[in-house]
């Protein structure tokens, strides 16, 4: 086995921190911090992930409100330990060139687009850390050949999500502002 590089060990005994990410120029772009571990994401991208997670961005920015700021591939951190970067999150906060990270209190809805290598932590880890968090809306974007987004709401007395439906064809929300989305034009038919 081979040893690994130095910056890969943590700073200290209880591990890594939240504040740890910015100062790791060494690692992969897309490296998060659930629990104080590291997860680096180094599986390749695929086409179906990449244009749904563009197109959604773009569709949002579109439909998002005078005071929201639609941003992708940005880390949330609800705490010291754990920094997870969704592929999509709608924000209150104004534009910052140099942010590199939300607070969960300044955040409205949180978007990930499964992918096989990041399935489980979106299903359960995820909807689990960002409801805790106080995140009022959750999607998480599932491929049957055409996009199908489950939508959470988020039940403040019990800091758990609640699925407030599953989407095919379009998605039309009340909430967090009104959206409409053609979700068949996200991505291309499949040859066949």
């Amino acid at each position: 086995m081979r040893e690994l590089p130095d910056w890969m060990y943590a700073p200290r005994d209880e591990g890594w921190l939240a504040d740890d990410l910015d100062h790791l120029p060494q690692a992969p772009r897309h490296t998060e911090l659930i629990d104080g571990a590291l997860v680096f994401m180094m599986s390749p991208r695929r086409s179906w992930h990449s244009r749904t997670v563009t197109r959604l961005t773009t569709a949002l920015e579109d439909l998002a409100p005078a005071g929201s700021l639609v941003d992708r591939e940005m880390t949330i951190k609800p705490d010291r330990r754990n920094r997870p970067e969704p592929d999509v999150v709608v924000t209150t906060v104004a534009y910052d060139a140099d942010r590199t990270w939300f607070a969960p209190a300044d955040v409205t809805l949180v978007v990930e687009v499964v992918s096989p290598e990041s399935a489980h932590r979106d299903r359960t880890v995820k909807l689990r850390k960002y409801a805790e968090a106080g995140i009022p809306h959750y999607w998480i974007v599932e491929e049957d050949g055409l996009p199908v987004v489950h939508v959470y709401e988020l039940d403040v007395p019990t800091s758990t999500y609640a699925p407030a439906g599953i989407f095919r064809g379009v998605l039309e929300r009340p909430v967090p502002f009104p959206i409409t989305i053609d979700l068949d034009s996200l991505v291309p038919k499949r040859a066949g």
